[in-house]
């Protein structure tokens, strides 16, 4: 294994933040996956899953048995990690320009094609090669003027030549799901299936750069452009994977993901070994615009009736509202019918607060996809 620290910028003197990687596998590697944990510092089980991961594939290097390097960040938001405020973490978003740690990843997609127009050929393994040193070399130019931004170059520059990048996230009561695009879905279904996944949400570009979809759409956007004079393979696949709700730490789902990880690295070929027997898929794929966010009209406390992992018909009671001081009480239903998969840990909602997310079958929506 090999530790290598990466400094940001810091903002004033004496705040000086790393980021460190572990980097496991052989010299000669057959490939690279990357596994980052908690981009949202506040979303702590895929934390606990990265410290499982470092003990197994350093025991799995130890014996022989990795064939791709694997690169590991436990903590990917040092910065966000340190934000609480009275008691409360505050993860989600930078507090100094309020945006989100997981979003307005650098595009590069126009500057690669530019550089590489005149060297594509004919051979999609030469062209792959060409597209990750070009994106590899236009990451290493880019200067950062924020910590923030320093953050997200750092990040960047360690994933963008792998095959395949596991972002580790969570949501706030929830069952286990997963994000990624439809050109990846065929490799990433046994992830779900070992993982668990109760809902798979497909989006080629879901509106807000982020950090998975800062290398898939490098990829797709340059098969738009050139597709019909060059094969350009998809050099790269992403993954983000909700690990449940923000209190789910503990070391008993910790160590079941860790395997079904491991598991979903031996059948990709990163380990070798046999690979474990795929389980069934809970829920199938569905479009990420076909999500619907539902929402309150009204404030007041939030009484649910339903729960993360049930199927519900369009109209059903989600949960109600509750005004104590004019004893009115609100329901809110879901207008479409689909897998109740994530809710709100809050119990006083504001008034045009989404409560929850209801994963739907039929695309219904378009341009941005995502939370704020």
């Amino acid at each position: 294994m090999r530790h290598q620290v990466h400094p940001l910028i810091a903002p004033v003197p004496g705040t000086a933040r790393q980021i460190h990687s572990f980097h496991f596998g052989p010299e000669q590697a057959e490939g690279k996956i990357y596994i980052q944990s908690s981009l949202h510092a506040d979303e702590l089980p895929g934390m606990l899953v990265a410290w499982h991961l470092k003990l197994r594939l350093a025991e799995l290097a130890a014996a022989g048995r990795l064939r791709s390097e694997i690169v590991l960040v436990p903590i990917a938001n040092p910065v966000g990690l340190e934000q609480v405020l009275m008691d409360i973490p505050l993860g989600r978003y930078e507090l100094e320009s309020g945006q989100n740690f997981n979003r307005l990843f650098v595009d590069l997609s126009e500057q690669v094609g530019n550089h590489v127009e005149d060297l594509l050929g004919a051979d999609p393994r030469r062209n792959v090669a060409l597209i990750r040193t070009a994106l590899a070399a236009a990451l290493a130019a880019q200067t950062a003027d924020t910590q923030l931004q320093s953050q997200r170059l750092v990040l960047q520059r360690l994933a963008c030549n792998a095959d395949m990048v596991l972002d580790l996230h969570c949501d706030f009561e929830a069952v286990a799901h997963l994000y990624t695009t439809p050109e990846a879905w065929p490799q990433v279904e046994p992830l779900a299936r070992y993982i668990g996944s109760e809902a798979n949400l497909l989006a080629t570009d879901s509106g807000g750069q982020s950090f998975d979809e800062c290398f898939t759409l490098v990829w797709w956007q340059l098969q738009q452009r050139f597709g019909e004079r060059f094969p350009i393979p998809m050099g790269s696949f992403s993954v983000t994977v909700e690990l449940r709700g923000q209190g789910d730490v503990n070391h008993g789902l910790a160590s079941l993901d860790c395997q079904a990880i491991i598991d979903y690295l031996i059948r990709f070929g990163a380990i070798a070994g046999d690979a474990a027997p795929l389980p069934d898929l809970p829920y199938p794929a569905t479009p990420l615009a076909g999500v619907e966010p539902v929402a309150t009209p009204v404030g007041g406390l939030l009484v649910f009736s339903a729960l993360p992992g049930e199927y519900l018909e369009a109209g059903q009671l989600i949960a109600e509202i509750i005004d104590p001081i004019s004893d009115r009480v609100t329901p809110v239903h879901c207008r479409k019918a689909g897998l109740l998969y994530a809710r709100s840990l809050r119990r006083m909602a504001t008034a045009g607060m989404v409560i929850a997310h209801v994963a739907g079958t039929e695309a219904y929506r378009s341009g941005y996809l995502l939370s704020p």
